[in-house]
């Protein structure tokens, strides 16, 4: 793939080879062009096959690298997944979208949230931050990196667990707690049979079902939950965020306007 947009380690126009792989290239001409003693005047091409059809299911396009895929990493040893490269990612997707210039970015913790605060505030692809689980790391490094606006979007399980204090929203790392929920709905009026059968649910979605067949907007007070944990990682004088909670629909479940209020736009 080659570089279309500013914010990556590598200029736009030069193709997408982070500067470690670069430097393991030309270290290996080096070595091989002392071994022979020749110049080491050398042009190189590199392919991917297939590479243009499988970067279409990576967040390259997003990046800004376009025609194919990109060769990333340090080390020189490629883990197909892990942590550590989901968070690299974040990063470099807040680095692009610095660089062009976003005043306004949205993270979200899955395909469907992202659709649907895409179209709820008509974003361009560089706005959207893939974060999946890793609310903390995401909010941690655009306190150190900050855009004026940010929407925090996702479902309402998710959102729920950043609520209550979770960094990692991964089922690995704990379960929402569905009593904090009942209690929750108790503040905005839910009557015992409704605090019980909240408490007794078996995942947070269907204890937002019986909130809202109670007439709680329980999704609203999760927002505004997620949004005190959140405003405590980023820098509140230099961004203001949201939280919007989508169903599986993309309808908005949740939400928590701009703070600070004066962020409204």
């Amino acid at each position: 793939g080659t570089v279309r947009r500013p914010g990556l380690p590598v200029a736009v126009g030069e193709p997408a080879i982070n500067p470690g792989p670069r430097g393991y290239i030309a270290g290996a001409i080096r070595e091989a062009a002392a071994a022979l003693g020749a110049g080491g005047d050398v042009e190189l091409e590199i392919a991917i096959p297939g590479g243009e059809t499988l970067a279409a299911e990576t967040l390259n396009p997003r990046l800004g690298i376009e025609g194919g895929l990109s060769v990333l990493g340090t080390a020189g040893v490629l883990v197909p997944f892990s942590c550590a490269a989901w968070i690299h990612s974040i990063q470099r997707g807040v680095d692009v979208a610095r660089a062009a210039g976003v005043a306004h970015i949205a993270a979200s913790t899955g395909r469907t949230s992202e659709q649907a605060v895409r179209a709820h505030h008509a974003l361009a692809d560089e706005a959207l931050i893939d974060m999946g689980d890793f609310a903390g790391g995401t909010l941690k490094y655009l306190r150190r990196h900050p855009v004026p606006r940010i929407t925090l979007a996702g479902g309402i399980a998710k959102m729920a667990k950043l609520a209550q204090g979770f960094l990692d929203l991964h089922s690995r790392r704990g379960q929402a707690d569905l009593g904090a929920l009942a209690e929750m709905a108790a503040g905005l009026g839910a009557d015992p049979a409704c605090r019980a059968r909240i408490a007794g649910a078996n995942t947070v979605a269907e204890a937002a079902g019986h909130a809202r067949a109670a007439g709680l907007p329980l999704g609203d007070a999760i927002a505004r939950a997620a949004q005190r944990t959140a405003l405590g990682l980023i820098d509140p004088g230099r961004s203001h965020l949201e939280v919007l909670l989508f169903d599986r629909d993309g309808g908005i479940a949740g939400a928590a306007p701009w703070a600070p209020q004066e962020a409204t736009p």
